[in-house]
């Protein structure tokens, strides 16, 4: 063997193997940083190991601000995707040869491909066109056809097209955008495209209605133009039906329009036993393949099979071509097909047929759940759909209120099936389809992903198990969704209902601050404020129920609204919204407090020193001058003492007033201290081990540890009463000698401590003041 060429197999199986090594330093965290990236050319040049490692890092490289980015689902690249790869490197070695061997050898490999395309396809005495994009073959054979309908062509250019206009038929389930690229490369205008619409009545929705297609035909011979080509669908994008391609063909016949297939179908066409329907692809005049998405060989070009004598004409279309390095394009595919050979190939296509058939078959035993398939004997896409109709047979809930966003309240919920469905079993290849006539369905089409993603049988049970789980948990959101609102109604104006049918969840609410005499800038920050504070506090809460700020949104008012996730059927959804209100309502009166605290303190304090320094006026023309003498002071009090003091004061936050301290010092006690008031958030009649929001007939499986929502949250016993203690001999420069910020961190330690009762205290005199010291 050429030791070239042992050389490029032993440099691409490094390549992998270093990618594969970078892969487990990704796991690891060993990988270069976004900032070890080099932005400049450096001027020493780097090993293969270097710059490969740093093509992982530039694969696997974190989005932009992503905190926990989605998990890549890359190819499974086995040995048949190797030998892909590597007639890549192949191809760059072949192409350095010399002009005659390199001639000789891409007509061999483009015949060789060419003919074993035909022969697996059906396909007898056809050529093949090989190209990147999967769009391209149809191009290149629309240029064959208006190279063959229009003789003078060639010489005269577009000019001849304007004596008759061609027209291209497609279908209105066919690939979005297909017939504008046509109309783009072709410079023809929008106006030559027919989209033909699909039955409405008779046969599946996503087939093409042929009487209406004669009739369109017919209507445009009448006008002149010149029907030009159609496009038939062997399973459409999104749903995988197949157009009656026998009645098209015969249609086709009569007008002398030439017929081009496509779709997923087409690749059963390997097995043994055939749709009949499927068989008549072979009678088309040119078909499009996409071998590498159904066999799972990367960067493997498509191939369009089509016939016609003329070779000149199939040159101008561009079709065939006399360069060497064109023809290389089917060196990876011949590679990959000898690999795999005829049995490896009919046995993967066989393979992601029987993963659809063991789908559909147990689907059968889930509930709420609608299965759209063309064929349940033969089709090859499986579209599934959370079905309404079925989850209205549950008891309880109330669904007549969403017949009129019914369907975009199902297609909200699809989305979320099948997003979830691809996160737990990422190998089954499942995806999500918007269609015009079911909504949004989840899409599992084995054909297009087994081979790349390595589905097995055991990945289909296990997609029906999670499917299982999530349906239960949808019906029972979608029967309390109108219980929700309805409670919120009942909590208005502190909440209001935030209408939101895209969002996939029981529902979306708002709590309104109660404050007024604000302007609209100062309650939209007010808002914003209270909805973080009640979303920490709520996703703190021990309960399955996820509270989120819900999609973005631009609405400036909805954007304050907290979104709802999905529950169980057993969920009390009265509990519920009566916890949101209430700890809204904490929170907004919390932060009220804290907002006129200081001022309150400063304002107290100051009355306080006031009636003191009067105390003390009072005191002094009671007991006279001579008492406030040092010595002669002492001598006096001695001889005959004063039982008279300075009582001290005692302020309430909550009530606002000043009082006397005399009754708390003569009862030893804080006389008329209210009791701890239970939060309104708890549960008093709570069972144990018993989630929130969970009603008390719940099975025991519902049942976990027990929660307490004020313990969790830091919500219980909010009570706005302080105290501060100020001493009787320097009250005047106590009181002064405060500073403002220690008043405001002695208030709000206080008011996180709880404390109820007096707030502001003179100590008593002398034994007084010990005694006082210790209680």
């Amino acid at each position: 063997m050429d030791s070239t060429l042992v050389q490029v197999d032993k440099n691409l199986t490094e390549a992998m193997r270093i990618l594969g090594d970078g892969q487990r330093e990704l796991e690891a965290g060993t990988l270069f940083s976004k900032t070890s990236i080099p932005a400049p050319l450096q001027g020493d040049g780097q090993n293969v190991a270097t710059v490969l490692h740093l093509v992982h890092s530039l694969i696997h490289e974190n989005e932009e601000g992503e905190d926990n980015p989605s998990p890549h689902r890359m190819q499974n690249v086995g040995e048949q995707g190797h030998m892909a790869l590597l007639g890549h490197s192949l191809a760059a070695y072949i192409s350095v040869m010399d002009r005659e061997r390199l001639r000789k050898l891409t007509t061999r490999i483009l015949s060789d491909t060419t003919l074993w395309l035909c022969r697996l396809f059906r396909y007898e005495n056809g050529s093949a066109y090989f190209h990147e994009d999967d769009r391209e073959g149809l191009v290149k054979v629309c240029r064959l056809v208006i190279n063959a309908r229009y003789e003078e062509y060639a010489s005269e250019g577009y000019v001849v097209l304007s004596t008759k206009q061609p027209v291209i038929y497609q279908s209105a389930s066919c690939r979005p955008g297909l017939g504008q690229h046509l109309c783009n490369q072709l410079g023809l205008p929008l106006s030559s495209l027919c989209t033909v619409p699909c039955n409405t009545i008779f046969g599946s929705q996503h087939q093409m209605d042929v009487a209406l297609l004669d009739k369109l035909i017919k209507e445009d011979i009448e006008s002149g133009k010149l029907p030009l080509l159609l496009i038939a669908n062997a399973g459409t994008a999104g749903a995988g039906h197949t157009d009656k391609l026998g009645r098209l063909r015969d249609l086709c016949d009569e007008y002398k329009i030439w017929l081009h297939m496509e779709g997923v179908n087409l690749a059963t066409l390997v097995l043994g036993q055939v749709n009949s329907a499927i068989m008549v692809a072979t009678r088309s005049d040119s078909m499009t393949l996409t071998p590498g998405l159904w066999l799972g060989l990367p960067a493997v070009t498509a191939v369009t099979l089509y016939r016609h004598e003329d070779p000149a004409l199939a040159l101008a279309a561009g079709l065939t071509s006399s360069q060497p390095v064109e023809k290389m394009r089917a060196l990876p595919l011949w590679l990959s097909l000898q690999y795999l050979g005829f049995y490896g190939i009919v046995e993967k296509i066989r393979h992601a047929t029987e993963l659809s058939q063991q789908l559909l078959l147990k689907l059968n035993s889930v509930t709420s759940v609608k299965t759209l398939v063309e064929d349940e004997l033969s089709s090859s896409v499986v579209l599934i759909k959370f079905s309404l109709e079925s989850s209205a047979a549950c008891s309880g809930g109330s669904l007549e209120a969403y017949s009129a966003g019914e369907k975009e309240v199902l297609d909200a919920f699809n989305r979320l099936l099948g997003k979830e469905l691809a996160l737990m079993v990422p190998t089954s290849g499942v995806d999500v389809v918007e269609l015009e006539d079911e909504g949004t369905c989840v899409r599992f089409s084995p054909l297009l992903t087994a081979a790349a993603c390595g589905t097995q049988l055991k990945d289909v049970d296990e997609l029906v198990q999670k499917l299982s789980e999530l349906v239960p948990v949808m019906t029972s959101t979608i029967r309390l969704r109108q219980d929700f609102k309805e409670e919120t109604h009942r909590h208005s104006p502190y909440l209001t209902y935030i209408e939101e049918l895209s969002w996939p969840g029981l529902g979306a609410v708002r709590y309104e601050p109660q404050a007024a005499g604000i302007d609209d800038i100062r309650r939209m920050e007010e808002m914003k404020k209270i909805t973080s504070e009640l979303l920490k506090k709520l996703q703190d809460l021990d309960t399955d129920i996820i509270f989120s700020t819900g999609p973005d949104l631009d609405s400036e008012g909805r954007e304050c609204a907290i979104f709802v996730g999905m529950v169980a059927e057993d969920v009390d959804v009265a509990e519920l919204v009566n916890i949101i209100a209430n700890l809204g309502r904490d929170i907004e009166e919390s932060g009220r407090l804290l907002e006129n605290m200081t001022e309150v303190v400063r304002k107290g304090i100051q009355e306080a020193e006031q009636e003191l320094l009067k105390a003390t006026e009072e005191k002094l023309m009671e007991e006279g001058v001579l008492r406030q003498l040092p010595l002669v002071g002492s001598m006096l009090n001695w001889f005959s003492p004063v039982q008279t003091s300075v009582k001290g004061r005692t302020f309430n936050l909550a009530a606002g007033s000043l009082d006397s301290t005399e009754v708390t010092y003569s009862t030893k006690a804080q006389a008329g201290r209210p009791p701890l008031k239970e939060s309104p958030t708890l549960s008093s009649e709570r069972l144990q081990g018993q989630r929130l929001f969970r009603r008390s007939g719940a099975s025991s499986d519902a049942l976990s540890e027990t929660s307490s929502i004020g313990h969790a949250d830091g919500t219980t016993g909010v009570h706005p009463t302080a105290s501060i203690c100020v001493p009787e001999e320097d009250s005047h420069a106590a009181c002064q000698g405060i500073p403002e910020e220690r008043i405001q961190d002695s208030c709000v330690q206080k008011h996180d401590h709880m404390e109820a009762g007096p707030v502001l205290e003179e100590r008593k005199p002398e034994g007084q003041e010990a005694q006082q010291s210790g209680e």
